[in-house]
């Protein structure tokens, strides 16, 4: 763990030299937060809001909105609707530092001393790859903190707001979402490993945001609805791609290769 630490630090102290990765990390979550939390205020002073409901769009949506006003409902439902954003947030935020984290290595000459201290692949893999991920989970964390006070200020109905604090969506926030992360550097600093340009691991690891965009269509067109057993379900698979990933990165990793297929 010693090695792993100096090496989280070392990357952090390269990484935060960029003005474009502070900006990404400090803007991303709050223009996340922003986004929903406009349209919870527009709505809430639309003079239009009585005359249809979204629960009728879509009926499931009707059963979720029991015992709220017409207003309550729609707020309920646009709240759902971009719950899935907080999810997204650790997948897109470090991307970019995991993909430069062995090309930048390979660029700055520095890859090769790296290579010939005493740390594992897995120790360097797993350095490198929380470096990237640690940033973007605390970063999400946040927005979702904020996101609960800016909701709390609106002053809705005490049933939506209560549904903040969900146990469907602490564990989906607070356990799916870091697990999304790790698997999205992991995978990012494994294309690195194979590549000299960042873009390309960048655009693949990208793609792992498509699962999630398809998850906020998906449900609001009522085609599914993330419950407790669906989170469940995607927590104990991420956690096992999660290791797989790892693994698979170490042995794909060849350090003794690496640089010499490098040009």
């Amino acid at each position: 763990m010693n090695k792993i630490k100096t090496l989280i630090t070392k990357e952090w102290a390269e990484v935060f030299k960029n003005r474009f990765v502070i900006f990404a990390v400090a803007f991303l979550p709050l223009l996340f937060t922003a986004i929903p939390v406009t349209i919870l205020y527009l709505l809430s002073t639309s003079e239009d809001v009585s005359e249809f409901s979204l629960g009728d769009f879509v009926p499931e949506f009707a059963q979720l909105c029991a015992g709220l006003s017409e207003l309550g409902c729609n707020q309920f439902i646009i709240m759902l609707q971009f719950m899935p954003l907080f999810l997204m947030l650790p997948v897109i935020l470090p991307i970019t530092i995991a993909a430069h984290s062995i090309v930048g290595e390979k660029t700055a000459r520095t890859l090769e001393p790296l290579l010939a201290t005493p740390i594992t692949t897995v120790e360097l893999l797993a350095g490198k790859g929380l470096a990237a991920a640690l940033p973007a989970i605390f970063a999400s964390w946040l927005s979702y903190i904020l996101y609960i006070i800016a909701v709390n200020l609106l002053k809705l109905e005490a049933a939506i707001v209560a549904w903040l604090f969900n146990p469907l969506w602490l564990i989906a926030i607070f356990v799916v979402g870091p697990l999304l992360s790790l698997a999205a550097v992991s995978l990012a600093v494994m294309i690195s490993s194979r590549t000299s340009d960042p873009r390309v691991a960048e655009q693949i690891s990208g793609l792992l945001v498509l699962p999630l965009v398809g998850l906020i269509i998906a449900q609001s067109v009522g085609v599914i609805f993330i419950n407790a057993t669906l989170i469940l379900w995607v927590a104990g698979v991420l956690a096992v791609l999660d290791v797989g990933l790892l693994a698979f990165a170490a042995q794909l990793f060849q350090r003794e290769t690496i640089l010499t297929r490098w040009k």
